[in-house]
């Protein structure tokens, strides 16, 4: 059997492996746009900011690693850009020597993940303009971070603060523009005010509500220029999302998402057979929303791609979904979420009803205890869990996480209350937090 993957980190990576280990013939080709295999793009942030010493630490295993211990065949610096489904071919480029490449499959996955989102703004092609998304993209920031004091970051989503924290860690004068009304806007907007509390109480400069429209300077960029104001600045880092990168599929039959992602079953399997996708570029199906959403997370990207490979080399393993989970570090906060947000919540329809409940990380007598605020959505009919968030010093990772658990399992806040968690005053009151607010909702 002949697979051809197309895309070389996480849920690539993960099919290949699951490929080679059940099928003990398979030929696998793996074929990667850029240089470098199964890297941890979320550390990237924490390289630059010097927590991770080097970048050789955010890679899982290297392309030698596949080719000489599992035989698979890892190319580089190949680029998809068209796939004939009908006679089962993918061609592109080879980025190194502009020579096109043609292979046929047997089966061929798509893994090509997401690409990040940069408006057409004027001066993007400026040096000091960046994105972040590969090591190479992180390495060119760490260089030119020499050549910076003052430095902007466009969006204020997870990308967005995280770079903002560590560019405050390495001394840098950080100023974050948001075109949304607030930070954090996954999170409902009592998070959104902690998250800029505490960005102020570290000296970052919150720009909100403002559109950026260009870039200026000669060779170098020297401010941004929004509807209403002109910010000088030294370095720019747009974070404002990404969108699947599917471009090889235009011309095809595969059906996709509004947004560009592939619409895949519980399988990972395409309308169009031998076809499959993945991770950042394919939807996930959501358990409490029920139906497909798109969340692009190395957790769920991991998962597809192992089942892909799984359902690839003859077995049946469906996704089971996702509940929405996320968390973060904000300086010396933890801000997490899991199942729908009040907005969310609303748009879906649902007859919910909220909670915010103020509780502390372990007991009230130890040392280190610090407040925890909770929200809880619960649908008001039958007491269904439907949705968590939490911000606090302590604690935040544990409640997102039972609460996670609640969300898959389908659990009431009657079931919550009963639920026998961990307590010594260290970690807990002998009422968690999160029980606590369960039996306020009954």
């Amino acid at each position: 059997m002949n697979y051809v993957i197309i895309g070389g980190d996480a849920a690539g990576m993960s099919a290949a492996m699951q490929i080679v280990r059940t099928d003990k013939k398979a030929k696998v080709t793996t074929l990667e746009m850029g240089g470098i295999y199964s890297y941890a793009q979320c550390g990237l942030p924490y390289y630059i900011g010097g927590l991770t010493e080097s970048s050789d630490d955010l890679i899982a295993r290297s392309r030698d690693t596949f080719e000489e211990e599992y035989g698979i065949d890892a190319r580089v610096y190949h680029k998809v850009t068209k796939i004939d489904t009908e006679g089962k071919r993918v061609f592109g480029t080879n980025l190194k020597n502009g020579e096109s490449f043609e292979i046929s499959y047997d089966k061929c996955l798509v893994a090509t993940g997401a690409a990040p989102v940069v408006p057409p703004f004027e001066g993007t092609g400026l040096e000091g303009v960046h994105t972040l998304k590969t090591i190479p993209d992180a390495e060119a920031i760490v260089d030119d971070l020499e050549n910076a004091s003052d430095v902007t970051v466009i969006g204020g989503g997870y990308i967005g603060l995280e770079m903002a924290e560590n560019l405050v860690e390495k001394g840098k004068k950080v100023r974050i523009i948001d075109q949304a009304s607030r930070l954090g806007s996954v999170y409902d907007k009592e998070f959104s005010k902690a998250i800029e509390d505490e960005a102020a109480r570290h000296g970052i400069e919150v720009v909100t509500g403002e559109s950026v429209e260009r870039f200026e300077g000669e060779e170098r960029v020297k401010s941004v220029v929004t509807g209403g104001k002109t910010y000088s600045t030294d370095l720019v880092i747009v974070a404002i999302g990404v969108k699947p990168n599917t471009s090889m599929i235009d011309d095809t039959r595969v059906h996709a998402s509004e947004n560009g992602a592939i619409i895949v079953n519980a399988y990972m399997e395409t309308n169009v057979e031998d076809l499959y996708a993945a991770g950042d570029c394919a939807t996930q199906y959501h358990r409490i929303k029920e139906k497909n959403d798109y969340q692009p997370l190395g957790t769920h990207a991991n998962k597809q791609g192992r089942i892909a490979g799984i359902n690839m080399s003859g077995g049946s393993q469906p996704f089971q979904g996702i509940v929405g989970t996320s968390i973060m570090k904000f300086f010396d906060l933890t801000v997490g979420k899991t199942g729908l947000g009040e907005k969310e919540a609303e748009d879906l329809g649902f007859d919910f009803e909220t909670l915010e409940f103020e509780g502390h990380s372990n007991a009230g007598y130890y040392p280190g205890n610090e407040p925890l605020l909770l929200k809880v959505i619960s649908h008001k009919n039958t007491g269904h869990l439907l949705g968590l968030q939490a911000v606090g010093k302590n604690g935040v990772d544990k409640r997102i996480d039972v609460a996670a658990t609640a969300l898959y399992h389908r659990m009431t806040m009657a079931d919550i209350e009963n639920l026998d968690l961990s307590y010594a005053p260290p970690y807990n009151g002998v009422w968690d937090p999160l029980q606590q607010a369960a039996r306020r909702m009954k």
